[in-house]
């Protein structure tokens, strides 16, 4: 009897794996054309074509990356929650040892001024993160577009590039709100030398458009958000934008970025 082909399934988290029969014949890496879609849950799709070359038959490694488990995927998150709250913190902390110390009077006013600037920053950042990465209440709900604008500019006050919005409605169902501003956070990491960040919502998508001087987009973290392991693993960088990829897979969606010139775009789109 014949044996049936083996297929892609998905591997841990959401993740893509190939299954390791596909690719221990293959004679050179470059003969191997891979393509990817991030459709929705337990409909993931990899496509190959190989194009065998007349050289000695050599089997290609497998990918050295870990399998992103549950408790992996957790500690990444925590980690960069407390990646971006660690420099308002820290400030908080050293501008009350100036306060504490007598020897500095002249710098208290300093001390105050950086309490004050800091203890914003890092309540802007716990609110913005707790709905990015957290349930933020567990009845299902609209956030309406006002309370996610303000959120986006408290986060992003200090940010180089400009934000402008472009709002379908005046509110977003919770969960596509949380996809929503983790693409942000991408689409200012993209142009950290600054330009504008526009925020898109409407027939069906959610879209970050990055434009600005020098505008990139990192290789891993476009695999990343497509559900495909970094070369190296993931790692605090790299597990936000895997994280946005596989909550719009949970809500049957798909996820990409794109880069053209200076200008990079993130985007999620849905058939309703």
């Amino acid at each position: 009897a014949k044996r049936a082909p083996a297929r892609a399934e998905p591997g841990p988290i959401g993740c893509v794996t190939e299954p390791a029969s596909s690719v221990s014949t293959l004679t050179d890496r470059r003969a191997l054309s891979i393509s990817y879609s991030t459709n929705p849950p337990h409909r993931h799709t990899r496509t190959q074509t190989v194009a065998m070359r007349p050289a000695a038959r050599k089997a290609l490694p497998m990918s050295t990356a870990p399998k992103l488990t549950p408790s992996t995927l957790a500690a990444l998150l925590c980690a960069r929650i407390c990646h971006d709250l660690v420099s308002p913190v820290g400030a908080l902390g050293t501008a009350i040892e100036i306060l504490d110390d007598e020897s500095n009077a002249d710098m208290h006013d300093d001390a105050l001024a950086l309490i004050k600037s800091s203890s914003r920053k890092a309540s802007a950042k716990l609110k913005y993160l707790r709905i990015a990465f957290g349930a933020a209440g567990s009845a299902p709900g609209v956030l309406a577009t006002a309370e996610l604008q303000g959120l986006i500019d408290d986060m992003f006050d200090d940010a180089k590039a400009e934000l402008a919005y472009d709002w379908d409605g005046e509110g977003l169902e919770k969960s596509r709100a949380r996809l929503l501003l983790n693409l942000v956070m991408l689409g200012v990491q993209a142009v950290p030398r600054g330009g504008e960040v526009r925020i898109v919502t409407g027939n069906g998508a959610l879209k970050v458009i990055a434009e600005g001087r020098r505008a990139r987009l990192d290789e891993n973290i476009a695999r990343a958000l497509s559900g495909r392991a970094p070369e190296d693993g993931f790692d605090g960088r790299t597990i936000a934008p895997f994280y946005a990829g596989m909550m719009a897979r949970e809500l049957g969606g798909t996820t990409r970025a794109d880069i053209a010139g200076e200008t990079v775009t993130f985007r999620a789109d849905f058939e309703s």
